[in-house]
């Protein structure tokens, strides 16, 4: 009897144990970094298109950073969403449109962005926007950027206006088009 009371003592020790040990242990709150976030997948890094177009001039152009992204918007200022046409895609060497005269842009591959609306004001001719052809884009800085690498403005040729968009390596990239904005999405990863 006393070795049946010995074995069935054991046997409790033993599965308290085992209990304690397959416990899930929680950790105590700490200061560390938030998780990355979950990032969408599936945008591709094939060309993307609309063939709309508009006359009303485009007068800037901004850079964003996200979690999962970092975000290039031209803005065209009253522009309808239906009137945004765009071409989007990577290329081997950036190209002027009209002259054919190759710019450099910074970065492990290159994005153009064409943006079917003028830099300029269709009845007088003047800029409405302050880029140079060939150099950075005024007013953006790419410091802290997880994709981005450089901007270049290519010029804006028969209501069509071109940029570069240097980036850190061929990563999939989605395009929205707002009332007044075309967006180009470049994600961090795959």
């Amino acid at each position: 009897m006393v070795r049946t009371r010995t074995v069935w003592a054991t046997a409790a020790l033993l599965t308290a144990t085992l209990a304690v040990a397959a416990a899930p242990a929680v950790a105590a709150p700490t200061t560390a970094p938030r998780a990355a976030a979950a990032c969408p997948t599936g945008w591709g890094s094939l060309d993307k298109t609309s063939f709309a177009g508009t006359s009303r001039p485009l007068t800037n152009v901004r850079t964003g950073r996200h979690d999962c992204y970092d975000r290039f918007v031209i803005d065209v200022p009253g522009a309808a969403s239906a009137a945004l046409g765009y071409s989007v895609g990577y290329v081997d060497q950036l190209y002027q449109d009209g002259s054919g005269r190759p710019i450099a842009v910074g970065g492990g591959a290159v994005i153009e962005v064409r943006v079917n609306a003028p830099a300029y004001n269709p009845e007088t001719g003047a800029s409405t926007y302050p880029g140079r052809v060939a150099q950075p884009l005024p007013g953006v800085n790419l410091t802290g950027y997880s994709t981005f690498r450089d901007t270049r403005y290519a010029g804006s040729f028969e209501g069509v206006t071109q940029f570069g968009l240097g980036v850190r390596a061929r990563l999939p990239f989605q395009v929205l088009v707002l009332p007044g904005h075309v967006v180009v999405d470049v994600a961090h990863t795959w």
